[in-house]
């Protein structure tokens, strides 16, 4: 039946694959993604220090979807303050739609999700060097075209008064085709802000998500 879809009309199929392929993202990796993101050495919310964050571990974490562990305690995390690196809120996927279709699954041009996060910290008087990795995907929507993807990110820093003192904006580059609608990525960069006199490296938190503005 396939086949004889694809000699009458080669497009159409070529829609249909892509549908099939979004469907079983979502069914599998993506309904996986609140549950991944919980725990091990790339997580959403660990408080873990983890050493030595490379690109090359990001990306083998994001394509088989496993975190891993640390070889370090919670207690020798807490002695050390390493700040929290966490995804904001909401803001682990962005999804670009076709004139503006919004919520319409067919009018999708490109889905991106930030599914993996580790970090390792430089604590000094007075200031604070995290280095931080994440990595994800990107899907191709039924509307969207094979070649390059661009995908905005902010990462911030806040203090305990949820104040932001530093921040940066990254772009994500991944390529894209119809024979593979799913791209995978992965960035590794640093960030360093100081640490006023009697306030605990603890204190901080890291911030990540798509800039969907």
């Amino acid at each position: 039946m396939l086949y004889l879809m694809n000699t009458l009309y080669p497009k159409l199929t070529s829609v249909i694959v892509i549908i099939c392929v979004m469907f079983l993202a979502s069914s599998c990796g993506m309904s996986s993604l609140t549950s991944s993101l919980s725990g091990g050495l790339f997580s959403k919310e660990s408080n873990e220090k983890v050493k030595n964050v490379t690109e090359e571990q990001l990306l083998n974490a994001a394509r088989s979807d496993y975190g891993g562990s640390t070889t370090e305690t919670a207690a020798v995390n807490v002695a050390y303050g390493c700040p929290r690196f966490k995804i904001w809120a909401r803001d682990n996927a962005i999804t670009k739609y076709a004139d503006g279709q919004v919520g319409d699954g067919l009018a999708v041009i490109y889905r991106g999700e930030i599914t993996r996060t580790a970090r390792e910290c430089n604590i000094r008087p007075g200031r604070i060097t995290v280095k931080y990795g994440f990595s994800g995907r990107v899907l191709l929507g039924p509307k969207g075209k094979p070649g390059q993807v661009v995908l905005p990110v902010t990462v911030f820093v806040s203090d305990s008064k949820r104040e932001r003192i530093a921040h940066e904006k990254l772009e994500i580059v991944s390529n894209v085709t119809i024979e593979k609608p799913i791209s995978y990525f992965s960035q590794v960069k640093i960030i360093s802000f100081d640490v006023p006199p009697n306030i605990k490296p603890g204190e901080f938190e890291v911030f990540i998500g798509f800039d969907t503005q």
